[in-house]
């Protein structure tokens, strides 16, 4: 595995943005620093494929793939394939 080269910096964070943050990263059993750089990882790099933007604004604009039903198991994959 590659190491990853860190460079300490410093940022202006408003008081309660920093203790939500500390809560957040307690919560998810992660060190401060460790928990914010996953977030801005995910921010930066997490970016939807073309076939996911275009999903994302038929949803917007109220246009479903279609009902699930949730009845059985059976009914279940039955409407998934016909929703595509």
């Amino acid at each position: 595995m590659e190491a990853v080269t860190r460079k300490q910096t410093a940022f202006r964070l408003s008081e309660k943005l920093l203790a939500d943050l500390k809560i957040q990263a307690q919560r998810c059993n992660r060190s401060l620093n460790n928990y914010v750089e996953s977030l801005l990882i995910e921010a930066l790099y997490n970016t939807p494929n073309e076939e996911t933007k275009q999903a994302i604004e038929e949803t917007r604009k109220g246009k479903h793939a279609g009902t699930l039903n949730m009845s059985s198991f059976d009914n279940f994959l039955n409407s998934i394939d016909e929703a595509e």
